[in-house]
């Protein structure tokens, strides 16, 4: 297989994840670049000092609007993975079918003696190996979620901070900041979105259609066909 062949064959295998990859640059780039130009306009009215791009990308004032962003998007996918193990939503595409709400047995699952040879090893392992294997999306995605958190609380607390100070006003402590509008106003605004994201898709996904999306039924099914993929 030529070089040109290869290159072609993992681009049309990993399309997906390349495309979305591309857009985040792009997005965050545009962000970097728009919240520079606002925080000197800003600046520039208060007779303050403009940053540079690489001063602002490693601002505390960025580095909140980034963070603030992730830990909603994975505290979204967390609270989606594991509630979809337990509840279910009758004609929607993600949700399980009826009566497979929980874990799932072993041969469901194809873990343990049930496991195919090419399942992955911990699948075919028992013991703690399996138990972490089995919950380890879960875990990932809420492990993300708790240290992008952190770090909105960090930069924020640098961020508001900063302001104050330039207002010649006391910085906040830790415990005050974890507690303050500011901090919470933040956390709010981005869950509230990917909550309401996330039900409409729930919910809009049982009535609409999308043909040949793996996240749509096929277009003829039932509104009521819950767990198909077209």
């Amino acid at each position: 297989m030529s070089a040109a062949s290869a290159v072609r064959r993992a681009l049309a295998r990993n399309g997906l994840g390349l495309v979305f990859l591309g857009l985040f640059g792009a997005a965050l780039l545009g962000q970097a670049i728009t919240g520079m130009l606002r925080y000197n306009e800003e600046a520039a009215a208060e007779q303050m000092p403009s940053l540079s791009f690489g001063q602002y990308v490693t601002s505390s004032q960025f580095a909140v609007d980034v963070a603030e962003n992730w830990q909603s998007e994975y505290l979204q996918f967390f609270l989606f993975i594991v509630l979809t193990v337990w509840l279910i939503q009758v004609g929607s595409p993600e949700s399980k079918e009826l009566g497979r709400a929980g874990r799932e047995s072993d041969e469901q699952q194809k873990v343990g003696e049930y496991a195919q040879p090419d399942s992955p090893a911990w699948a075919r392992a028992g013991g703690w190996r399996l138990a972490v294997y089995a919950r380890s999306l879960g875990l990932t995605m809420g492990l993300i979620f708790l240290l992008s958190w952190t770090a909105q609380l960090v930069a924020g607390r640098a961020a508001l901070n900063t302001e104050r100070l330039q207002q010649l006003q006391a910085p906040l402590g830790w415990a005050d900041y974890a507690v303050s509008p500011d901090f919470w106003n933040r956390t709010l605004q981005n869950w509230q979105s990917e909550f309401l994201a996330v039900a409409s898709m729930v919910v809009l996904a049982i009535y609409l259609r999308e043909r040949g999306s793996p996240e749509s039924k096929p277009v003829g099914d039932p509104h009521t066909t819950t767990a198909s993929e077209g």
